[in-house]
C-alpha cells in the first residue's frame, strides 16, 4: 500500500512551486511592460493576438497568432478545471466539487499548484479553470461538479486558492463561466434575468474573490443576460467585471460564444476563441479581418484594440511567462501524446489526498466503519470496477460504464491509470484471510446472491452528469432527476434485504435522493465519494479501513425529495431566477424544510466538542465607498473583527473537524437568508487535543448589495453569530450590534 498522504506533502508541493516561480511583479509593472510592447506591434499583429487561429488550427484547443515584432508566442489555451484535456500523460485530479468537500485551503491550493505545474511543463499558457459557474442553484445541473460548492463563500475561497496555486506555478488561470450559466439545456440560447442584488450576493460574489486573487483571465459564458449575449454585454463585462471588480486581465469568449464583430469588441470582449465555429471548413469568423475592417471604418475605436492587447500582454507578464517558458509539448489532435512527462509521485499524492479528504460519511450505525478484517466481504455494482473497455473508452468520458471518477464534457482528461474500488480493496486485504465475493454488474439478483454469502456487503452506486453536447443515457448534460443511475435503489434494496449488513458507496456529481436506501434497516453506512479522479480506490480504502478518519463535509444540501429544492432546469428560453437569494440551504432554512443531510454535514470516526465563543466585531453601518482596486472597493475586504471558538477532539482517534461560521443579518437588511456561511477552518486534532478556530470577518461578509444606491451596505442592528459543525448542527451562538 502506498503511504497515506499527509499535510506535509501539500506543504512540500507549495514550497517547490514557490521556489520555481518567476519573480512576482505587480499589475502596474506588468501593464508598463505591455504598454512598451504595444508601440512595437503592427496592426495585423495586434489583431492576431486577440483572434484565435480557428478550431484545430494549432496544437491546443485555443491558439492565437504569434507576432514577430516582440518576443511573444502563439498563446496556448487548454481545458480544464481538473486536469488537462487532450494531453497525456497527465494527473487526473478529483473534480472541483470534491476539492470543495475537503474544506481544506492548503490542500485545495496544492491541487491548483500541481495542475499548474503540469500545464507549464506542457507549454500551456492558459489553463481553462477553475470553474465557478455554474454556482449550482439547480441540483441536477450538468456541470455543477466542475465547481466547488453551491455556496458562494465556499466557492470563492476554493476558487481563489486554486488560482493562486495555479499562477504561482506559472500558468494563467481562467475563471469560468462568467456568468449565470446555470444549466446545460438551451445554454447557448437561454437568457438569465436575475435581479441585481441576487447577481451580486450569489453569482458575482465568488468572482470578487477570483479577481482579488489576481486571476489572469475570465471566460464569458454562452448564455444571454437580460436578452444580450454575455460575451457582448457591456453591463456584465465593463460595468461589473472591469468596473466594480477592478479586473485588470482579459476576457476570453467561451468556444463559439461570440456573436458579433463590433458589439463584442466595444462591450468588453478581449479575445475570441477558437476564432471560428466548429464547422468544416470553419465559418463565423467575427474577428481577424472583420475586426480590422471595423477599426478601419471607425465602428471599433483603435483604443479598444490597444486595450485588448495590453490586457492580454499584462496577464502574460504578470505570471512571468516572459521568462524561459517552455514551448508546447503536445498536440490535441494526434492523440495528445506529450514529449515530456509532467506527472510526479507528489502530484499523485495530492490527487489521493483530495479523493480521501473529500469523502463525506453520511451514516455509520453501530460504528460499522471503519472495517476491520471481515471473514468475507461482497463487492457489488458496476461502479466497483474500471469500464471493461478501458477507463478512457468514451470520448470526453461520455458514458456511465464502470467506476465514476469524472463527469463528462470538455472539463475532463485522459486517465493515465484509474484505481477502482475493487482493486484497492483487494490490495488493502492482500495477505489476509478475508474472502472477497464479487458481483460487478448492476443486476439486483446477482448482487443479492453475492451478499447472501458474505459477512458484509459494499454496494457501489452512481449518478452522472456533464456538458450538454453529449447525451448519456437520455441525460442531455443536466440530470433528468436526482435518482441513482442504473436503478441503484433496487440494487441496494436487494442486497440489504438478504440481511447482510450493507455499506453504500455513492459516486455522484451532486446530491441524489437516498430515502429508498435509508428505509432499509440493514444499510448500516453511507459513504459519499463524489467524483474522485485517478486515485479513487486508494482514497476510498484510506477511509473505509480507518487509515484516516473521514473529514469531508457536504458542499451542498441533500434533500429528502427533489421538490424540496424548489428549483429545476427549465426548457424555457428565459430564466428570471424567481428564487432570488434562496438556493440550496438558504432555501431550506427560509422555508423551514428539514434536509436529509444539510450543507456542511459530515461524520467522523471521532467526536468534537465546541466551547468558549468570542465575538469581537466593530464596524460602521452604511455603504462601502472605497477606491476601486483589483477585487473591488479597497475597503470591501478590510477586517471588521473576529469570531473564535475552541474545538476539541473528545473521541479516541485522531481526526479533522471543519468548524463553520454562519452569520444572520439584522432586520434592517431586507429579505436576507436566515444564515449564510462566512467562515470555516479545518483543524487536525489528536484525541484530547483542542485548538482555536479563528474566523476573520471582512466588511463584505456583513454587507448586502443595495440595488438602489449600487453599493455594498453594512446594515444597522443586531447580527446573529452561529458556530458549528454544519449549517444545522450549531454548537455555539453569539451576536454583535452595529
Amino acid at each position: 500500500m502506498r503511504p497515506v498522504f499527509t499535510s506535509t506533502t501539500a506543504t512540500a508541493v507549495l514550497q517547490a512551486v514557490a521556489l520555481a516561480s518567476a519573480q512576482a511583479i505587480t499589475w502596474d509593472e506588468a501593464r508598463e511592460k505591455a504598454s512598451a510592447d504595444l508601440a512595437a506591434l503592427t496592426q495585423d499583429e495586434k489583431i492576431g493576438m486577440v483572434s484565435g487561429v480557428t478550431w484545430e488550427g494549432g496544437p491546443c484547443v485555443g491558439n492565437t497568432y504569434a507576432p514577430e515584432s516582440i518576443a511573444y508566442p502563439s498563446l496556448c489555451l487548454q481545458d480544464g478545471p481538473l486536469s488537462l484535456r487532450y494531453a497525456n500523460p497527465v494527473t487526473v485530479f478529483p473534480a472541483g466539487i470534491n476539492a470543495g468537500a475537503t474544506w481544506d485551503r492548503e490542500l485545495i491550493r496544492a491541487r491548483g499548484a500541481a495542475m499548474g505545474e503540469q500545464a507549464k511543463g506542457l507549454g500551456i499558457n492558459v489553463q481553462l479553470g477553475p470553474a465557478l459557474g455554474p454556482l449550482g442553484k439547480i441540483p441536477t445541473g450538468g456541470r455543477n461538479w466542475e465547481g466547488f460548492s453551491s455556496d458562494p463563500y465556499l466557492m470563492g475561497v476554493a476558487a481563489a486558492q486554486t488560482i493562486e496555486g495555479m499562477q504561482e506555478s506559472g500558468v494563467q488561470a481562467c475563471a469560468k463561466h462568467y456568468i449565470l450559466n446555470e444549466q446545460e439545456h438551451n445554454r447557448e440560447t437561454i437568457s438569465s434575468n436575475p435581479d441585481d442584488r441576487t447577481v451580486h450576493e450569489l453569482y458575482l460574489w465568488p468572482f470578487y474573490d477570483t479577481v482579488k486573487a489576481n486571476v489572469a483571465s475570465v471566460m464569458c459564458s454562452y448564455n444571454k443576460i437580460d436578452g444580450t449575449w454575455t460575451c457582448e454585454n457591456d453591463e456584465v463585462l465593463n460595468t461589473l467585471l472591469k468596473g466594480q471588480l477592478g479586473f485588470p486581465g482579459y476576457v476570453v469568449s467561451d468556444w463559439n460564444a461570440q456573436h458579433s464583430t463590433v458589439d463584442s469588441a466595444n462591450n468588453g470582449l478581449d479575445m475570441t476563441m477558437p476564432g471560428s465555429d466548429f464547422n468544416d471548413p470553419p465559418g463565423s469568423v467575427y474577428w481577424g479581418d472583420n475586426l480590422a475592417a471595423a477599426i478601419q471604418d471607425g465602428s471599433v475605436p483603435q483604443e479598444r484594440l490597444d486595450d485588448m492587447v495590453t490586457r492580454i500582454l499584462s496577464s502574460w507578464y504578470f505570471v512571468g511567462q516572459d521568462q524561459d517558458y517552455p514551448a508546447v509539448a503536445f498536440s490535441s489532435w494526434d492523440g495528445g501524446a506529450a514529449t515530456v512527462n509532467v506527472t510526479t509521485p507528489e502530484h499523485g499524492d495530492v490527487a489521493r489526498a483530495v479523493a480521501r479528504d473529500s469523502i463525506v460519511l453520511l451514516k455509520n450505525s453501530n460504528q460499522s466503519l471503519p472495517l476491520g478484517a471481515p471473514a468475507s466481504l461482497a463487492i457489488i455494482g458496476s461502479d466497483a470496477i474500471v469500464n471493461p473497455d478501458g477507463a478512457n473508452a468514451c470520448v470526453d468520458r461520455g458514458c456511465n460504464t464502470g467506476t465514476l471518477a469524472q463527469g463528462w464534457g470538455s472539463g475532463t482528461a485522459e486517465f493515465p491509470y484509474l484505481v477502482d474500488p475493487l482493486s484497492a480493496i483487494q490490495e488493502q486485504l492482500a495477505g489476509g484471510s478475508t474472502e472477497i465475493v464479487t458481483s460487478t454488474t448492476d443486476d439486483a439478483s446477482a448482487g443479492a446472491e453475492a451478499a447472501a454469502s458474505a459477512e458484509t456487503a459494499i454496494v457501489f452506486i452512481t449518478a452522472d452528469a456533464g456538458e450538454g453536447y453529449i447525451t448519456v443515457e437520455d441525460n442531455a448534460g443536466d440530470r433528468n432527476n436526482l435518482d441513482p443511475w442504473h436503478d441503484g435503489n433496487a440494487l441496494v434494496q436487494a442486497v440489504a434485504q438478504t440481511g447482510t449488513p450493507t455499506i453504500v458507496v455513492v459516486h455522484s456529481v451532486g446530491p441524489i435522493i437516498l430515502e429508498t436506501i435509508l428505509a432499509e434497516p440493514n444499510v448500516v453506512a453511507i459513504v459519499w465519494a463524489g467524483i474522485p479522479g485517478q486515485e479513487s480506490g486508494h482514497g476510498l480504502t484510506d477511509v473505509l479501513f480507518g487509515d484516516t478518519s473521514p473529514s469531508g463535509k457536504l458542499p451542498y444540501t441533500i434533500g429528502k425529495s427533489e421538490e424540496d429544492y424548489g428549483i429545476t432546469w427549465t426548457q424555457d428560453l428565459v430564466d428570471d431566477f424567481p428564487e432570488g437569494l434562496f438556493i440550496d440551504y438558504r432555501y431550506f432554512d427560509q422555508n423551514e424544510i428539514a434536509p436529509r443531510y444539510e450543507f456542511g454535514f459530515g461524520l467522523s470516526y471521532t467526536t468534537f466538542n465546541y466551547s468558549g465563543i468570542k465575538v469581537s466585531v466593530t464596524a460602521e453601518s452604511g455603504p462601502t465607498v472605497g477606491e476601486i482596486v483589483v477585487g473591488g472597493p479597497e475597503d470591501l475586504f478590510e477586517s471588521v473583527g473576529t469570531v473564535s471558538a475552541s474545538v476539541g477532539n473528545s473521541g479516541t482517534v485522531s481526526g479533522a473537524e471543519v468548524a463553520q461560521l454562519y452569520i444572520g443579518y439584522p432586520e434592517s437588511a431586507p429579505s436576507t437568508p436566515p444564515k449564510q456561511l462566512r467562515g470555516f477552518q479545518k483543524l487536525n486534532l489528536e484525541p484530547g487535543e483542542s485548538a482555536q478556530a479563528e474566523f476573520d470577518l471582512a466588511r463584505r461578509d456583513i454587507s448586502y448589495w443595495d440595488a438602489d444606491s449600487q453599493e455594498w451596505v453594512v446594515p444597522s442592528g443586531e447580527f446573529q453569530v452561529y458556530v458549528g459543525s454544519s449549517s444545522r448542527d450549531i454548537r455555539l451562538t453569539g451576536s454583535f450590534t452595529i
